[in-house]
């Protein structure tokens, strides 16, 4: 697998790992020192945001991530994709429009996520 489709590869996980609230399987997916910056707040360090994860994700969710963009340099990479998310509230669901900005970096283990930008576009509740 070339680095292109691992990077791909490492954002579909991340919205797997989003969906399925599992911490333990994020350490396949994260830097140890990864940041994250979404409208759940900004969290610094690995355990941090899995903690931030668990906080903003308490209901079922789908994550799709779709289009990565993404531009590699040395060891180092960015990853820019959509992101539609939809949060199965008992009240009716909210849909979450976004644009992922990922920063990647190549460890010993292969791709990690350093670096998760999430930009809101738009949002439609009890939809």
């Amino acid at each position: 697998m070339d680095d292109r489709q691992e990077l791909s590869l490492l954002v579909s996980r991340l919205g797997a790992w989003l969906d399925a609230k599992s911490p333990d399987q994020g350490r396949a997916l994260f830097t140890e020192d990864a940041e994250a910056h979404t409208l759940g707040g900004v969290a610094k360090g690995v355990d941090a945001l899995f903690e931030q994860a668990r906080r903003n994700h308490t209901v079922p969710t789908q994550h799709f991530i779709t289009d990565p963009l993404v531009e590699i340099s040395g060891d180092s990479a960015t990853i820019g994709a959509n992101l539609l998310v939809v949060f199965a509230h008992e009240a009716g669901p909210r849909l979450l429009g976004e644009r992922y900005e990922l920063d990647a970096a190549r460890t010993p283990d292969g791709w990690r996520i350093s670096r998760v930008q999430a930009r809101p576009i738009w949002e439609v509740t009890h939809a």
